[in-house]
């Protein structure tokens, strides 16, 4: 019998916020704190070299464009990875597996988020509409990866690394290497955050034939990458402020930056990964947020008005 059934026997109302809740959860959607602040950072650098002035209708369509690609790719990679995750303890239970989510519901959310970030795309201008393409393809690819190469993770920074490149040109409505120097930055520090996140899973991978980094080469080496990756990372975050002659405020953020990624990498060693979570996490989320807020402050204290 259905479970949307009242005591009297009549059909209840359909629980259309559940499954709403539910799709949310699948999709994580609170993880949008780990690009996004990126994206503002670089829609409103342009903003600044553009006018110096804060314009909160592309801000708003940059926002919404974020959103809805990244709830895209969550939804795509959960879909595509239901079997795998049914095979793996640590993600058995995820909405799809458990069937708290259906894969039409997936698909259904899916396609609406796609829809959204086209259509705030071609509200910003037509470059961003003629490049969207460019930027959906590796977040379908990235799911696939772990079935042909032992790189995924370098698949999931190049989707990652759109996400300021996009906001930039969604600004400017013109290519600039200092956007490309940022998301580099953003693709390379999420591509290293995933291999200590896939550590956790090497014993899953190895016995279900899931290709990663720690999967084949072990967890060592992958914490060595990840640590690897932040080194660069924080070398092209120092070339971005360089690059856009950013002030104090920038620094004191980069320095914090800095000794996040120290700590991060200070609690997860190869045989105790029991902190990794909060690496992932609270440490990654750091990073983003605190580094918005002193671009944010760096670029009112050079001029930016609202």
């Amino acid at each position: 019998m259905s479970e949307a059934v009242l005591e009297g026997g009549r059909p209840s109302p359909p629980q259309i916020s559940g499954g709403v809740q539910a799709f949310l959860r699948l999709v994580m959607i609170e993880h949008s704190v780990f690009a996004l602040p990126f994206a503002y950072i670089a829609a409103l650098t342009a903003m600044f070299r553009a006018d110096g002035s804060v314009h909160w209708g592309e801000l708003l369509l940059v926002t919404v464009a974020m959103v809805g690609l990244r709830t895209f790719a969550m939804a795509c990679n959960r879909i595509i990875d239901r079997e795998i995750d049914a095979r793996n303890p640590r993600t058995a239970g995820r909405e799809l597996v458990t069937g708290a989510v259906s894969v039409r519901t997936a698909w259904t959310g899916a396609l609406v988020a796609l829809v959204v970030f086209l259509g705030a795309a071609a509200l910003l201008n037509p470059l961003c509409l003629a490049l969207a393409p460019v930027a959906v393809v590796p977040m379908v690819v990235y799911p696939y990866g772990k079935r042909f190469t032992n790189f995924p993770h370098a698949i999931l920074g190049l989707a990652q690394a759109m996400g300021p490149i996009g906001a930039w040109l969604a600004v400017t409505g013109s290519w600039d290497w200092h956007a490309v120097v940022l998301g580099l930055a953003v693709g390379v520090w999420i591509g290293g955050f995933d291999l200590i996140f896939g550590s956790q899973d090497v014993a899953a991978d190895r016995a279900h034939g899931v290709k990663s980094v720690p999967a084949r080469f072990g967890i060592p080496a992958a914490l060595y990458g990840a640590r690897g990756c932040h080194v660069v990372t924080t070398a092209l975050l120092v070339w971005y402020g360089l690059a856009t002659s950013a002030g104090a405020f920038w620094w004191v953020g980069m320095a914090i930056v800095a000794g996040a990624f120290v700590y991060e990498h200070s609690i997860v060693k190869p045989h105790d990964l029991s902190r990794l979570n909060r690496a992932f996490f609270t440490v990654n989320g750091v990073i983003g947020i605190t580094l918005f807020v002193f671009a944010l402050l760096d670029l009112i204290d050079r001029g930016l008005t609202w």
